[in-house]
C-alpha cells in the first residue's frame, strides 16, 4: 500500500510540474522561430518524448525513495534516534523534489513568457544543479532510483548547454 500511496503522490507533484511547464510552453510563436539556434539542438519534436519519459522517471523514482524510506521507518519503530534520521532524511528528499519541480516548472515560464535567454540560463543552471542534487539524494536511500535520475541530471545539463549557446547567439 505504502509504494502506491507514494506513486500517486509524486505523480500528482510530477503531473503539475510538468503540466505548468507545459501551459507555459509556446514553440509557435515569432520570438521562438527567430531565434537563432546551434545547430545540435534536437528537433523540436524531441522534447516532449524526452520530457514525458523524464517526468515519469522522476515521479518512479522518487516513489521509491519514499517508500523504502517509510519501511526503514516502519522497521526502526524501536529506535528513537534511527527514526529521527530517517524522518530526517525523508524531508529532505521531499524539499530537494519540490525545489527540483518547482525550479522546472519555472524554467519555461522565464524561457517561453519572459523571454529572456540569460535569465532563463540562469535558472536553468539552478535546475540542472539542483538535479544532481535529487539523483544524488535518491541514490543514497535507493541506488537505483538514483541511476535512474541520472537521465534527467543529463538532459538539465544539456538543456543549459543549449540555453546558454542560444542566449550567446541571440545577444
Amino acid at each position: 500500500m505504502g509504494l502506491l500511496k507514494n506513486i500517486i503522490k509524486t505523480t500528482a507533484v510530477t503531473g503539475l510540474a510538468a503540466g505548468i511547464a507545459s501551459y507555459a510552453t509556446n514553440t509557435d510563436t515569432l520570438w521562438n522561430k527567430t531565434q537563432l539556434k546551434p545547430s545540435w539542438q534536437p528537433p523540436e519534436e524531441v522534447f516532449p518524448i524526452a520530457w514525458s519519459a523524464l517526468y515519469a522517471s522522476i515521479a518512479g523514482a522518487s516513489a521509491a525513495v519514499l517508500t523504502k524510506l517509510d519501511n526503514q521507518a516502519d522497521e526502526a519503530h524501536d529506535d528513537p534516534e534511527e527514526l529521527a534520521r530517517i524522518h530526517r532524511e525523508r524531508r529532505k528528499f521531499k524539499r530537494a523534489l519540490g525545489v527540483n519541480l518547482a525550479l522546472n516548472a519555472t524554467w519555461s515560464a522565464l524561457y517561453w513568457n519572459v523571454r529572456d535567454n540569460w535569465l532563463s540560463a540562469a535558472e536553468i543552471t539552478l535546475l540542472a544543479s539542483s538535479s544532481i542534487h535529487l539523483a544524488y539524494r535518491a541514490g543514497k536511500v535507493c541506488p537505483a532510483a538514483g541511476v535512474a535520475l541520472i537521465p534527467y541530471a543529463g538532459w538539465t545539463a544539456f538543456a543549459t548547454a543549449l540555453n546558454i549557446e542560444i542566449a550567446h547567439l541571440n545577444s
